[in-house]
């Protein structure tokens, strides 16, 4: 896509070319010379419309899994996440073999490859969480279980300038895509010094309803703070707080 690169800013449409802002800066693109009445109804248009429909329940499908954790999602700094959770579901979308193309979903695909999809892409969990850990997901009970074992903060956790403390934090939903609907869980470990101290194994459980016929999702996250006059403060806006899908059930 090009970029304007003159001093004088344009927005809005001289002949074929639109001009506007994004987050990458000011762009331009030439407008397309095929009306919509063509691409909905014309033969040769087909696979343009198998890929909208693809794309739109993708599109659906991210928005109902950002619902369902929108509660961490407020305090994790990235601008691309929409479109980064976007691009993985239609991965997971196209790895459906038996439904034809315009219909496949995430719930005939392979769900599991959003396991691993960091929502905070400029602090990944790998680079944050250091240590082993274990995710494991009880249908029949709902438990949905985070482990971490015994560790020494400043050896485990990668810290950036001034926290003084972290959390971990873990969230489950049990997810309709069909509805469009959720159940969530949450929980969080106390505070933890950044320190050179040994952590006892941290255990985080959220319980969802029992026998859950939805996609179970479970996602595992490190909050940072900074101690002043004996109160802590979240550090910087959440740029540096980690949150990852660790673990996801199909039904």
């Amino acid at each position: 896509m090009p970029k304007q690169l003159s001093t004088g800013k344009i927005k809005g449409t001289i002949g074929d070319l639109t001009f506007y802002k994004s987050q990458d800066g000011l762009m331009v693109k030439q407008k397309s010379e095929v009306s919509a009445d063509r691409i909905a109804t014309d033969p040769a248009y087909a696979r343009t419309r198998e890929n909208g429909r693809e794309f739109g329940r993708a599109g659906k499908t991210g928005k109902v899994i950002r619902a369902a954790f929108s509660s961490l999602l407020s305090q994790v700094a990235d601008n691309r996440v929409v479109s980064r959770l976007l691009q993985a579901i239609m991965v997971a979308q196209k790895s459906d073999t038996t439904s034809v193309r315009g219909e496949r979903s995430i719930i005939t695909g392979d769900a599991t490859l959003l396991e691993r999809f960091d929502f905070n892409i400029k602090s990944p969990l790998g680079a944050v969480l250091l240590a082993q850990f274990s995710a494991a997901v009880n249908r029949v009970t709902g438990a949905m279980t985070i482990t971490i074992p015994a560790f020494v903060p400043v050896k485990t956790i990668k810290a950036p300038d001034g926290a003084t403390h972290f959390k971990v934090l873990g969230a489950a939903a049990a997810i309709d895509f069909v509805d469009e609907t959720f159940v969530t869980a949450s929980s969080a470990s106390a505070s933890i010094a950044y320190g050179l101290q040994e952590e006892g194994e941290v255990t985080l459980t959220q319980n969802l309803p029992a026998n859950s016929e939805d996609h179970l999702f479970l996602v595992l996250g490190i909050e940072f703070y900074q101690q002043f006059n004996g109160s802590l403060y979240p550090l910087n806006s959440g740029n540096f707080n980690a949150l990852t899908i660790v673990k996801v059930d199909a039904a």
